[in-house]
C-alpha cells in the first residue's frame, strides 16, 4: 500500500470509529432503515485485506462490487486491481454515495482503475460486456441471491466470489443465498468467521 491508499484507508477507519462511538451513545431506532444510508457500513479491514489478497492471487481480474456504499472495500479492491493490471466496476443505488466513493478513490490515486455505475444492480449485471473473475456482494440482502442468479452465466472459471454480512447481521435472506450459491454447477464454497462472515465461493466448471 502507497502513503497515498494508506491515507485514505486511515480516514475511512477514522470515520467508522466516530460512527460506532456515536450509535454506542445514541443507538438509532425505528425501522425505516434511513439511518444506514448515513453511515459506512463497511466490510471492515479484516475483510478489505482479505479481499485484497484474494484479488491480487488473480491475473488481470475483472472485478465487480455490488453495493459500493462509500467506497472502503472499494479501495482495497481497485488498489489490488491496479497491481494486477485489472479493472473494478462498482455498483451504487444512491449517486451521493457514489460521489463520495470516487472523491476518495481520486484521493488514493485508484480512480483510473474504477468505473462507477449508479443504478439497479441487476440491471448493470445484465448490461456488463464482459465476463467476471471477482465478484463482492455487499448491498441490500434481499438482493443477494437475485444478484447471484444474475451475475453467476459471467463468472469465467476460477472466479471468486465473496458476499459479506453472513453472520452478522445474518437472517433468512443470506442463508437463501448460502444454500443457492452452494448449489450452483460447478461451484465450491466455505463461510469464514471473518468480519461479519464470509461467504467465499469459487467457480470451476466441469470441463
Amino acid at each position: 500500500m502507497n502513503e497515498k491508499v494508506t491515507a485514505v484507508l486511515d480516514a475511512y477507519h477514522a470515520r467508522m470509529r466516530a460512527e460506532e462511538q456515536r450509535m454506542s451513545e445514541a443507538p438509532p431506532t425505528g425501522g425505516s432503515g434511513d439511518w444506514r444510508d448515513q453511515v459506512l457500513l463497511a466490510v471492515g479491514p479484516d475483510t478489505g485485506k482479505l479481499i485484497n489478497i484474494l484479488v491480487r492471487s488473480l491475473k488481470a481480474p475483472n472485478i465487480l462490487e455490488l453495493g459500493t456504499s462509500y467506497g472502503y472495500s472499494g479501495i482495497w479492491l481497485a488498489e489490488a486491481a491496479q497491481a494486477t493490471g485489472g479493472r473494478l466496476t462498482t455498483v451504487e443505488l444512491q449517486d451521493y454515495k457514489t460521489a463520495y466513493a470516487r472523491d476518495m478513490a481520486t484521493k488514493a490515486g485508484l480512480a483510473d482503475s474504477i468505473d462507477f455505475k449508479v443504478g439497479d444492480a441487476l440491471q448493470v449485471i445484465a448490461d456488463l460486456p464482459f465476463k467476471l473473475d471477482f465478484v463482492l456482494v455487499d448491498l441490500w440482502k434481499n438482493l443477494y441471491e437475485p444478484c447471484l442468479e444474475a451475475f453467476y452465466p459471467k463468472l469465467n472459471p476460477g472466479a471468486i466470489i465473496v458476499a459479506d454480512n453472513m453472520l452478522r447481521p445474518g437472517g433468512e435472506e443470506v442463508k437463501r443465498y448460502g444454500r443457492a450459491v452452494r448449489a450452483k454447477p460447478g461451484m465450491t464454497s466455505v463461510m469464514l468467521p471473518v468480519g461479519s462472515g464470509l461467504e467465499i465461493s469459487r467457480f470451476e466448471p466441469n470441463p
